[in-house]
């Protein structure tokens, strides 16, 4: 399997397919493996050829180590970067949704993304996560101040688990009480009740209690909640002068980053943006709306697809 060496020694995975000369590099957001894009992107395996990183703690990338002094976002890009340097590569489109967005627009303001950029797709995600005098549309908006009273109450309780690394080394007790409090985190961001309804299970059978999680990992899933408690950058800038073509694709109902943030930040960049909304999505279009994100996605490629004989 493509397993690439990071600067820290450790093994990432990067799923690779396709034939064609032009790449496409694709930035899962959190939560995602690799796999979950191939319904959208395989039937264009002739045209492009797709670069998907499992970031570190998921799919085949769940067993990496942490690497020390960085947050998540600044080591994703960090390899990200390495990626780019092992397969050399020159010129590429990028799709990055949500913590994928947050990750390459870190590599615009403090790396060399754009130099590399022919097209960008941004899938439902604020250029800003903190919410303050000058930007109020953040992370959860008006709600962030709560939301952030239980990431920091979930934060705690992952640390007090140190030194247990995996949810099935937890009691009992222990597993019920963080999958009580991640579920309060979950309220925020589902209109619907699936999760609710999944907790209930979850309560009546400890065993199905680990599926609510998005990792095993306690100390990754302190990691990323930490990222996002922390996470203070400001990346407006860097994103509205991007010199490619950009595209972005919003969920009207997006309870984590409203849109009307999202339009504001695609109004003002540097060159014209095109923009697709979702009607009935919230910040998860490929799930909510598959069908219309499939067609939006491939009219992206076909407006970027270089033609070289192929």
């Amino acid at each position: 399997m493509p397993f690439y060496v990071m600067r820290d020694q450790q093994s990432l995975f990067v799923r690779e397919f396709g034939q064609g000369q032009q790449v496409v590099i694709v930035l899962s957001g959190l939560g995602m493996k690799s796999w979950q894009w191939l319904p959208f992107l395989y039937q264009h395996r002739k045209k492009f050829r797709f670069i998907i990183p499992d970031w570190r703690g998921f799919g085949h990338s769940r067993h990496c180590e942490i690497p020390q002094g960085l947050d998540a976002i600044s080591s994703h890009w960090q390899d990200l970067s390495d990626v780019i340097q092992h397969k050399h590569l020159e010129k590429f489109i990028v799709i990055a949704y949500s913590m994928g967005a947050t990750t390459a627009m870190h590599g615009m303001a403090h790396g060399d993304l754009t130099t590399y950029l022919q097209a960008y797709l941004h899938i439902d995600q604020s250029p800003k996560i903190v919410v303050d005098a000058t930007w109020s549309h953040g992370l959860f908006a008006e709600q962030q101040q709560l939301f952030k009273q239980h990431l920091a109450q979930l934060s705690q309780l992952l640390h007090t688990y140190h030194p247990h690394r995996y949810i099935q080394e937890l009691s009992s007790h222990e597993r019920f009480h963080l999958i009580a409090i991640w579920h309060q985190l979950l309220e925020f961001q589902n209109s619907n009740d699936l999760f609710p309804r999944l907790f209930k299970v979850a309560q009546r059978h400890h065993m199905l209690q680990p599926i609510i999680l998005p990792m095993q990992r306690l100390d990754y899933l302190a990691w990323y909640v930490d990222t996002y408690l922390q996470h203070d950058q400001d990346y407006r800038v860097a994103l509205q002068q991007l010199n490619c073509p950009s595209t972005f694709f919003m969920g009207t109902r997006s309870k984590l980053y409203p849109i009307e943030g999202q339009r504001l930040i695609a109004a003002n960049m540097q060159q014209q943006a095109h923009c697709v909304e979702f009607e009935r999505s919230g910040h998860t279009p490929l799930v909510s709306e598959p069908k219309k994100f499939a067609q939006a996605l491939a009219a992206f490629l076909r407006r970027h697809h270089q033609h070289s004989g192929e």
